[in-house]
């Protein structure tokens, strides 16, 4: 599944961005820095935005495409933050086959969203991962980390209501 960029307005802090510098020249000059650097950025921001990702750019002598690509290639990445409401569908193999589709579909459907984007106020964020080690309880889906299983579509609408 492709990652999208959803317009969402970064605040990043000073402290942050210092942090970021230091990472990005303790990798300087070192083979293979872009992954273990955004991995730290994303430590750092909790996601991996724009203005990180320009940053990151700059720092390493390496074109912003690049970066973009690293990033939206691996699937330990996000590109968008956590809405205050944080949706993941499991569609690994085990709850793909018992429906995981149905779900993400019933779910952009309620909160207007697709997976990998955040809505326009931050409330709702919805990401589509793989596995999540819970197959036994196929299909499932996790909300602010809290896990629901052996879902239907029609279970969705109740379950996303105790988090408005």
């Amino acid at each position: 599944m492709k990652k999208k960029l959803t317009a969402v307005s970064f605040k990043g802090t000073e402290e942050q961005k210092q942090k970021l510098l230091a990472v990005i020249e303790e990798y300087k000059g070192v083979d293979g820095n872009l992954l273990p650097v955004l991995q730290k950025a994303q430590e750092i921001y909790g996601y991996l935005p724009q203005e990180v990702q320009k940053e990151v750019a700059l720092g390493l002598d390496v074109s912003e495409a690049e970066v973009f690509g690293v990033a939206s290639f691996y699937s330990q990445f996000k590109l968008n933050p956590d809405g205050d409401v944080a949706i993941a569908v499991c569609l690994g193999t085990a709850c793909y086959v018992k429906g995981s589709g149905q779900i993400a579909d019933k779910i952009t459907e309620i909160v207007g969203i697709a997976p990998g984007e955040i809505s326009s106020d931050g409330k709702y964020s919805f990401e589509a991962t793989r596995c999540i080690g819970a197959c036994g309880l196929a299909p499932v889906l996790t909300i602010n980390g809290d896990v629901y299983g052996r879902l239907t579509p029609a279970d969705v609408e109740g379950i996303i209501k105790k988090y408005q």
